[in-house]
């Protein structure tokens, strides 16, 4: 080694001697653990069974003016709801599903007709958990409706008008499937072809609907209905001499109960706008000596007594009204005419003296009594007749009443169900017709002729078609807002400007 090399190694020692210890040491790192996700596993639904058959051609058949359904079987399923989360599923069905009485769903689920995610349960206290699906099977009786058929007013490549029957329901719905406006129609052009109605008409209400024959069309119409450019006019029979003029009413609607549809006038409720006008009054009928006919009083003392303190009795005869309604509140021309004190005549809700006293709520929008309503009104119809409407109608006979709809006490043969009675004549619709729709600026409009209960009784004068001058859209322009810079007509009112007559009182 020579000298240079030497001094070399000799300044390499005495650097390495100046660096503080482990100045430079290396450290291991640990590789980063990506986490390791598990497999998706696909979980299956919960078995269901299924409606054993749909039937066709549907079960129909006529008999009494009446379209009929033979029974069928048919299967419910339903997802647990959240509040039926750990609860006992005889409890759910006892309280949640009414129609029945307890024992049948006792018996329904010891017999497995009642089960969970397709299974038979151990028990009726069997215990319900979030994701079940329960299911039940029934041997389902249907109500009549009607066999009046389903009149076409119009029809086009895209568009059915009709002119629905009263009393028949539109879609399938708690008692009723087959006998429903879809089902009549399907069974009548063929299984395939899928009506699609464009606007709503209570059940108990007739006249001018719309059945979409594509989706395209039917989403054309529902949106101008929706965004208010369609005017709607209906007609109503009501109790008493209705004021002639313009009658506007836009006391705010409230819903009560949803289960059995009740809505009332409340301050606190939706708004709502009704015009009314009145087509035609009709006094009790006279004899040729100007006296009313004397008619039978089969009456218990106890029930002239009670007659004597109804009011609605004070108003004799009745009269046809025309209604513009300028919202789309549920129910909102029943409950404006009741709130008017002038209700439709056979309303079986909204003119029931058992359900509503003997003023039938007219003025009324802020009693505290909706409980005691609703209690009243859910005992009507099954195990007895509503014989308290106010059919302020000297052509209703008592035959009719004692025909209504209820509990015959029978049950059925296959399924132990308790049989209900045909429907009477009255139960079949409500005096409320949906006659014209129009197009809000000019590009169709469709009507259809007074229903049969518009028109002059026997013996007396009166329109037999809608006229001008009651015309309640003549007071709606082209925005679909009241022309307000006309003239009001002699007896126009607005139903809170008397304050004299509670006919129009309203809440200040």
């Amino acid at each position: 080694m020579d000298m240079e090399e030497k001094r070399v190694l000799a300044y390499l020692a005495m650097r390495a001697s100046r660096l503080q210890p482990n100045s430079m040491a290396l450290t291991t790192i640990e590789p980063l653990q990506t986490p390791q996700e598990d497999p998706e596993v696909f979980v299956p639904p919960p078995n269901v069974i299924t409606t054993p058959c749909d039937p066709w051609p549907r079960p129909y058949y006529l008999e009494d003016g009446l379209r009929k359904v033979h029974p069928y079987h048919f299967t419910y399923n339903t997802y647990c709801k959240e509040r039926w989360r750990g609860r006992e599923i005889l409890d759910i069905f006892a309280t949640e599903f009414r129609d029945r009485p307890q024992e049948y769903y006792k018996d329904a689920i010891e017999s497995g007709r009642v089960v969970i995610n397709g299974q038979k349960v151990s028990s009726v206290r069997e215990i319900v958990k979030n994701g079940d699906i329960i299911s039940h099977t029934l041997h389902r009786h249907e109500p009549p409706v009607t066999a009046e058929s389903i009149g076409i007013v119009h029809e086009d490549n895209d568009m059915i008008v009709i002119n629905k029957p009263a009393g028949v329901p539109v879609h399938p719905a708690g008692r009723y499937k087959y006998n429903s406006i879809v089902e009549i129609m399907r069974a009548e052009r063929g299984h395939a072809w899928n009506p699609l109605p464009c606007n709503r008409l209570d059940r108990l209400t007739s006249g001018v609907m719309f059945i979409g024959k594509h989706p395209k069309a039917a989403e054309k119409l529902t949106d101008q209905i929706m965004a208010r450019t369609v005017k709607k006019e209906y007609v109503a029979r009501v109790i008493g001499e209705f004021p002639e003029g313009d009658v506007i009413c836009d006391q705010p609607v409230m819903q009560i109960s949803p289960k059995l549809g009740l809505n009332r006038a409340r301050a606190s409720g939706k708004d709502a706008k009704t015009i009314f006008r009145r087509l035609a009054y009709y006094p009790p009928a006279v004899t040729t000596n100007g006296t009313e006919p004397k008619l039978e009083d089969n009456r218990s003392e106890k029930e002239r007594i009670r007659d004597s303190k109804m009011e609605w009795k004070a108003k004799e005869g009745y009269s046809i009204v025309r209604c513009l309604p300028l919202t789309g509140r549920t129910h909102q021309l029943r409950v404006h005419l009741q709130f008017l004190g002038h209700p439709i005549s056979n309303d079986p809700i909204y003119c029931n003296q058992r359900v509503f006293g003997p003023s039938l709520a007219a003025g009324d929008a802020l009693s505290d009594n909706d409980e005691d309503i609703i209690s009243r009104l859910s005992k009507m119809g099954k195990s007895e007749v509503a014989e308290a409407m106010a059919y302020h109608d000297e052509m209703m006979e008592e035959y009719n009443k004692r025909k209504a709809e209820k509990m015959t006490g029978e049950l059925c043969a296959t399924c132990d169900t308790p049989l209900y009675s045909d429907p009477g004549p009255h139960e079949l619709g409500i005096y409320l017709h949906a006659r014209r729709y129009a197009c809000q600026d000019g590009n169709w409009d469709y009507e259809t002729p007074l229903p049969v209960w518009a028109l002059p009784p026997p013996g007396m004068d009166g329109p037999a078609d809608t006229t001008t001058e009651t015309d309640p859209m003549a007071l709606v322009d082209e925005s679909g807002g009241l022309r307000l810079d006309q003239p009001k007509p002699n007896g126009h009112r607005r139903a809170e400007e008397d304050r004299t007559q509670p006919l129009f009182v309203m809440p200040g």
